[in-house]
């Protein structure tokens, strides 16, 4: 069964899951240029007017596609027994799930971004909302295993190593090669959030 006859078949949230699947594919195949509601609705197999219902215009349903298509995508948080393990598999998988976005990813930043006044940042929290991402469970396991400070956790230390993997293939429009993963989970995250060995006994009577 193709999508077309699927999607005629089906209701509700299945019929929704089809249309946001068949935009999030119009995006990554043909951009943000060919992202139209007539496109979606082709390549859906469906009407203009069943969109419209759900969505009230073109914005709504892109920023609808690429919620639902990061979400469909995301990786498996990955359970190496170490945070070092556990950090570079997980940039290892996201590189290469997130890598293919990258130049949509930057077409967006110069057309709906600036057109809509949205940022990318409003894309992820409509797409997962509050809820922590997988740096953030390796980060909390590596704090029960004692790899990790509890203390040194920012939001931004958090963060960084998934930014700067981000940042590096908006630069390249390419999935990160391992020596750059590593070299991220190596030179920045493991020293942030490694816990800091105690003082020297004494070291408080020093002037």
């Amino acid at each position: 069964m193709n999508l077309q006859e699927s999607v005629r078949r089906r209701r509700g949230k299945q019929l929704e899951d089809a249309i946001l699947d068949a935009g999030w594919e119009q995006l990554i195949v043909d951009g943000y240029g060919g992202f139209t509601i007539d496109a979606v609705a082709e390549r859906a197999g469906t009407s203009r007017s069943v969109i419209y219902r759900r969505w009230p215009d073109r914005w709504a349903l892109l920023e609808a596609s690429v919620a639902h298509g990061l979400r469909r995508d995301r990786v498996e948080v990955p359970d190496t027994g170490s945070l070092r393990g556990d950090a570079i598999e997980l940039l290892r998988r996201a590189s290469a799930s997130r890598g293919q976005l990258a130049p949509l990813m930057s077409v967006l930043v110069g057309a709906y971004f600036s057109e809509s006044g949205r940022t990318f940042a409003h894309l992820r929290e409509q797409a997962f909302g509050g809820r922590g991402g997988g740096m953030d469970v390796i980060l909390d396991r590596a704090v029960q295993r004692g790899e990790a400070d509890a203390a040194r956790l920012t939001p931004r230390v958090r963060t960084v190593a998934a930014d700067l993997m981000r940042h590096d293939m908006l630069m390249t429009f390419t999935p990160l090669p391992d020596e750059q993963i590593t070299a991220i989970v190596d030179e920045i995250l493991l020293p942030l959030v490694a816990p800091r060995p105690p003082a020297p006994e004494g070291a408080d009577d020093i002037p």
